[in-house]
């Protein structure tokens, strides 16, 4: 495999780096504010190259935790304080509606909007 990214890839990367921790925005979000590709494209990226960046903000729409790195993202999730709450089942799911980043500078997570009740 060559060292060098492929232009795609890095400008998916250069997104999940910009997730303020706390934060998190889906597959389809990234695709859909880089104007290109879309959540398969992202999520093949982020399989392939992710491991040097914060994965763990760049999720399915669901909320649900990566299969094979529930514990380790549930890890960086309470780390963070990102919100979550539980399912029916008692399963730790994003709580989306709050975690989720538009990519705008105003919504860094780092102003007091409650986050720390919800906290799982």
């Amino acid at each position: 495999m060559s060292e060098e990214l492929p232009a795609y890839a890095e400008r998916v990367l250069e997104v999940a780096e910009r997730i303020p921790p706390g934060r998190v925005m889906t597959y389809g979000d990234v695709a859909e504010w880089l104007g290109e590709g879309g959540p398969r494209q992202v999520g093949r990226v982020m399989a392939l190259y992710g491991g040097a960046v914060p994965w763990w903000r760049v999720v399915r729409a669901d909320g649900l935790p990566l299969p094979g790195h529930e514990v380790r993202a549930l890890e960086h999730y309470r780390t963070e304080a990102t919100p979550l709450r539980l399912t029916a089942g008692g399963e730790p799911r994003l709580d989306m509606r709050r975690a989720r980043w538009d990519g705008s500078p105003g919504q860094d997570g780092g102003q007091d909007d409650g986050r720390d009740e919800a906290h799982i």
